[in-house]
This record gives structure tokens, C-alpha cells and sequence, in this order.
């Protein structure tokens, strides 16, 4: 298969792009449309904290993570 080759320099690079990835976004197609969506806001909550250890401020790390969209001060605190 010959390959197109494009004079346009972000077009080009969309299709390097498209062509590496082309497994991993046709994967969620073949498994029914589920994700790893989950398991990455995890990852996003946990880099907030990691950054946030540096406040010695509680209320600078609510801030954080209230501009982050996590809320782990509203869990379940019976």
C-alpha cells in the first residue's frame, strides 16, 4: 500500500498520529465502548494531591481541587 504523502505540515502529522494510534482508538469499538475514563480521573485526582502536598494552607488545597472538579472533602465522613 502506497502511503499519501501531504505538503500540509499538521496534516501530516494528524495522520503519523492517527496511524500509531490506530489499535488503541478502534479498541474502544471492539470492547463494547468501554474505557479507561475512570481509571485516568483517578490519575488526575492523585497528581492534584501530589502537587497540593506542598500547602501547608488547607484551605489553598481545597482551592486546588475545587477548580480541579474533585470534591474528597464531601465523602463519606460519618
Amino acid at each position: 500500500m502506497s502511503r499519501v504523502t501531504c505538503p500540509i505540515t499538521e496534516i501530516a502529522r494528524l495522520g503519523r498520529t492517527l496511524r500509531q494510534w490506530k489499535h488503541t482508538y478502534l479498541g474502544y469499538f471492539t470492547t463494547d465502548r468501554s474505557s479507561n475514563g475512570g481509571t485516568e480521573a483517578i490519575g488526575i485526582i492523585e497528581l492534584h494531591r501530589r502537587i497540593a502536598r506542598g500547602y501547608r494552607n488547607r484551605d489553598n488545597y481545597r482551592l486546588l481541587l475545587a477548580a480541579s472538579g474533585t470534591r474528597p472533602w464531601r465523602a463519606n465522613h460519618a
